[in-house]
């Protein structure tokens, strides 16, 4: 059988315009020159959106992607060591006690203590490391994003951020402006841990924008006892497009735990939503034992609040919740909806993130307003799960999958496109069974810089059978496991003689006479990085 295939690919060039500062180069200003001295300019006019082009595949294949490895760009970083150097011996390494990861050299340490050196690394050996597309600060300790909003023409994010070194703690909010959410201009930091009320880190919190135009900012307190409060803070003026500077309210804190709930456990308030009684409403993660709850407020001017006597949701033996998110999602259609909205064509997504396993799940469900109840639309599966990452993302655009009225689908925002080089677009290629294709591209790099690939694809497979098959339902087997409708899909990160690879690809199974459950799978065993953790 053959197949025949069309693919679309997408490089993004490094950012062209200096001045809106693109993270693989920022960590060459400090951070006053970058908040003080980088011009604020309109950003450049987005390119032209690329040509759509699919990829049609009706058999069994696996197709090479080019021959892409950044590896050998990594490799050519490391810093030359030779036999006869004459290495420092003292010191010892760097390490958590400085405020950094520890960056010992593990080929230099011998089993007795005077015959342990350390190496001389400087940051700059570690720029490759920086990410070319996706938000961080310059240096030191990044994690959640908090607080964003819309303000006056600029996006604005809000992190947590420890301005001293590279491990957490001293937990402050870093602040940062885009235009179109792809150039970000770093600004000085916005919250700083300095009340008693949150001496020991601002935490996770969430921007309301009140219909008089003024800017709600509540965010977790952890107090000189550990104690996690929560604090209302407001721009200092807000006709700032920037919003350059914020107070804190004297009413701090707002909100104590309520009795029976931990003073640890307590934190990360949500956006709020307004009811039809004309009340606001914030929810709040926490626990009681091992049950996972989230909390909601009733308030009228974000002071002054009153604890509902229900939860929003809870699951038993999930533990803490945090960072707890609520919103609204349109079953038919793909634009955004205000937080508040609510009813007929409205379904309501609660996400959490467990702090005992460190993963993110979400479940799609109806709200009912009147009430405060939300019901989750398949209650014996309540989320689905999430990988949790330590780095922004590039922002997404999240719709409900109209096919199935229970999934979200998300896509990077289409400012991405300004980020495009060139692109290629392959038709009417012939694949046959089990072949490998490659696709040629050209070179890895441009002037030095590698670049990245976004790659387009669409698959059709017919059905060829009547009935249904007896195949494993998963991608245990990776992509050398064959099936009657595949795998099919990329061979990414491969050298030439495909020693050296990683599977991106799909698996479809027949689980009846008309109808095909499919598996988006990665197969890295043939990845040299790839480290098995069974954890």
């Amino acid at each position: 059988m053959e197949t025949r295939s069309t693919a679309a690919f997408d490089p993004p060039t490094i950012n062209p315009y200096p001045l809106f500062l693109n993270p693989i180069f920022s960590f060459l200003l400090p951070l006053s020159q970058m908040a003080v001295e980088t011009p604020l300019l309109d950003p450049p006019p987005p390119a032209t959106r690329r040509q759509q082009c699919g990829l049609i595949l009706s058999s069994l294949l696996i197709f090479s992607v080019g021959l892409l490895t950044f590896s050998g760009h990594r490799s050519q970083q490391s810093p030359p060591i030779s036999p006869g150097a004459d290495h420092h011996r003292t010191p010892p390494a760097r390490g958590v006690r400085e405020g950094v990861s520890a960056k010992s050299s593990p080929g230099f340490v011998g089993e007795e203590e005077e015959e342990r050196v350390s190496y001389n690394w400087t940051n700059a050996m570690f720029t490759w490391q920086r990410t070319a597309y996706h938000f961080q600060p310059q240096r030191n300790w990044m994690n959640g994003c908090a607080g964003p909003l819309y303000h006056k023409g600029w996006y604005h994010i809000f992190y947590q951020y420890n301005p001293d070194s590279a491990v957490w703690g001293n937990i402050t909010w870093g602040h940062a402006v885009s235009r179109d959410l792809i150039h970000w201009l770093l600004l000085p930091l916005a919250l700083v841990p300095d009340r008693w009320y949150d001496v020991n880190g601002v935490w996770t919190g969430s921007a309301t924008r009140h219909p008089d135009g003024n800017i709600y900012m509540l965010y977790t307190g952890s107090t000189g006892n550990l104690t996690q409060v929560q604090n209302l803070a407001h721009p200092a003026d807000p006709s700032d497009p920037l919003l350059l500077n914020w107070v804190k309210n004297p009413a701090n804190p707002v909100l104590l735990p309520p009795p029976g709930i931990g003073p640890k456990d307590f934190r990360d308030p949500t956006t709020a939503w307004l009811g039809p009684d004309g009340l606001w409403r914030v929810a709040i993660g926490s626990r009681m034992e091992k049950l996972g709850i989230t909390l909601v407020y009733k308030t009228r001017d974000f002071l002054s609040y009153e604890l509902l006597d229900h939860y929003l949701h809870s699951v038993p033996g999930t533990g803490m919740w945090e960072c707890v998110d609520f919103f609204p999602v349109a079953v038919n259609g793909t634009k955004g909806l205000d937080t508040s909205a609510a009813g007929e064509g409205i379904k309501h997504v609660l996400k959490a993130s467990l702090d005992d396993t460190k993963l993110d799940h979400f479940a799609v469900g109806t709200y009912d307003p009147v009430e405060d109840l939300w019901t989750p639309d398949d209650p014996k599966n309540d989320g689905t799960e999430l990988e949790v990452v330590k780095l922004q993302t590039i922002p997404r655009t999240v719709v409900l999958d109209g096919r199935t009225g229970a999934d979200l689908l998300q896509w990077p925002v289409e400012e991405i496109e300004s980020l495009r080089l060139r692109s290629y677009c392959f038709e009417d290629v012939l694949v046959g069974p089990g072949s490998v294709v490659p696709l040629h591209i050209g070179s890895a790099t441009q002037n030095s810089i590698p670049l990245q690939l976004d790659i387009m694809a669409e698959f059709e497979v017919e059905l060829i059978s009547g009935k249904k098959t007896d195949e494993e339902n998963s991608c245990d087997g990776g992509a050398a496991e064959r099936s009657s409708l595949g795998p099919f899909g990329i061979l990414a990160l491969a050298d030439a003689s495909l020693s050296e690879l990683t599977s991106v690809f799909f698996r479809p199974v027949q689980t009846s006479a008309d109808a095909v459950t499919t598996y988006f799978c990665t197969d890295q065993t043939r990845f040299s990085k790839f480290t098995f953790d069974p954890l």
